[in-house]
């Protein structure tokens, strides 16, 4: 065995180290051998290794999941405003605005506003809606705090609902204030019952709101809950009778009867912009002011979905700082893990540089370490972030929407944090001195 000169300052590599450091492949360049390397360094220390990945595991799953949500919730509202009708516009009254010079202070939309609105080429229907909350009753069944709304012909085709028996009142309805009554299909069957399962039919029935009798004439389809509103669970009656019945003015006559928002529905081959500046020419000069002046405001469905979206984009910012912030920690735990293992492995550099690894080679084989400690973090994290925006998604209330590019954004984070935070470690292996690193101990 060979053993060292106890004169000379310089460590002798015993026969045994030189095959440790054979087995080590430590002269070889290669990609792949580097990756080698790389890799034994990690399975050396499993657990400590994991431990390591957890900051990149958490921070890559919170990015997927917490993206999930957002882009979840932007969805939902879309759909919800979308579920409103298609191509409309809202023309909502403002309040404390009125005449220049003082006058009206209230909501200064009125109902036979809606016939200018109409009268505009590429307006294809309007409508108008009054809601208030009535006790209903029919037969030996009585139903309180029951939505009442008072609307116009054209409201199915504008709000997109269906009429799944009988119809819908007409025009002429509307004008001579019939007492007639369309039912959201929850309510019918919670007041006449299933037809199928022995129920009445409920057109043709009577029903009584205070003492007003309405005749049933039309049962809508299901539509469901849209935003805040539960379509299935309204009454409809013409919006005459609802002034005229439920919620009489004592001004109608001098201002007309005030209605909070018109809803026109544009020509899809219709230039919107065009149709709506128009609109709001029209009614300003139906009124005798300016545009600027104008007690109204218009907004289409894009406005409100873009609206929503700017603050729900708000919401993803600062979720995807905290997100970021959690891949910054396990970057930190990489470089910290990285700086011990060059301390524990310093003789082991020795040993490579000793038979020819070059700095850089040094410097490639950590950097790749860490590097693959952040990349298997990150493909763990994927796993987790996917499996639980899936799960959250199934279990809670919220809806998420997995975003492939949230997939993509959040591994290549994860790259970058092990690129980043593992290069101190790397560069500081690479510059131990060859005679230091063999003294060792």
């Amino acid at each position: 065995m060979t053993t060292q000169d106890t004169a000379s300052p310089y460590p002798v590599v015993t026969p045994a180290e030189e095959e440790d450091a054979s087995a080590l492949d430590v002269g070889i360049i290669s990609p792949a051998e580097i990756i080698g390397i790389a890799w034994e360094g990690i399975a050396r220390n499993k657990v400590r290794s994991l431990l390591t990945m957890l900051g990149v595991i958490i921070g890559v799953a919170a990015v997927i999941i917490m993206i999930a949500i957002s882009a979840g919730t932007e969805a939902t509202i879309a759909e919800q405003i979308r579920g409103l009708g298609s191509n409309l516009a809202f023309i909502q009254g403002s309040f404390g605005r009125g005449r220049p010079g003082g006058g009206n202070t209230g909501p200064t939309l009125v109902y036979d506003d809606t016939a200018i609105v109409e009268s505009i080429p590429g307006v294809v229907g309007t409508a108008v809606d009054q809601t208030t909350t009535q006790t209903i009753k029919s037969g030996g069944t009585n139903l309180t705090d029951v939505p009442v709304v008072g609307t116009t012909p054209d409201f199915p085709s504008v709000r997109d609902v269906a009429i799944a028996q009988g119809r819908f009142f007409n025009e002429t309805e509307v004008d001579r204030k019939a007492k007639v009554a369309v039912l959201g299909s929850s309510l019918a069957e919670e007041l006449f019952g299933d037809p199928s399962q022995g129920g009445l039919d409920a057109i043709g029935q009577s029903i009584t709101i205070d003492t007003t009798k309405l005749t049933v004439i039309g049962v809508a389809d299901d539509k469901g809950v849209v935003g805040n509103t539960d379509f299935d669970a309204q009454l409809y009656t013409p919006i005459t009778v609802m002034f005229d019945k439920f919620i009489p003015s004592q001004f109608a006559r001098f201002i007309g009867n005030r209605v909070r928002i018109i809803y026109a529905q544009i020509d899809e081959e219709a230039d919107m912009e065009e149709v709506i500046t128009q609109i709001q020419l029209k009614l300003a000069s139906s009124k005798d002011v300016s545009v600027a002046e104008a007690p109204f405001t218009i907004q289409t469905q894009q406005d409100i979905i873009d609206t929503q979206g700017a603050t729900t984009e708000a919401f993803r910012n600062l979720l995807a700082w905290v997100a970021a912030v959690s891949l910054i920690v396990g970057g930190i735990g990489i470089m910290n893990i990285m700086l011990v293992s060059v301390t524990e492995r310093t003789r082991e550099i020795g040993i490579r540089q000793s038979v020819g690894a070059t700095p850089n080679d040094i410097r490639w084989q950590f950097l790749t370490e860490a590097l693959m400690l952040s990349l298997v973090g990150g493909l763990i994290g994927v796993m987790v972030g996917v499996g639980g925006a899936w799960l959250f998604g199934a279990t809670s209330d919220m809806r998420t929407v997995i975003v492939p590019s949230s997939i993509l954004l959040a591994f290549g984070s994860a790259a970058i944090v092990g690129i980043f935070f593992g290069f101190y470690p790397a560069n500081k292996a690479a510059q131990l001195d060859p005679i230091d690193a063999l003294r060792h101990e």
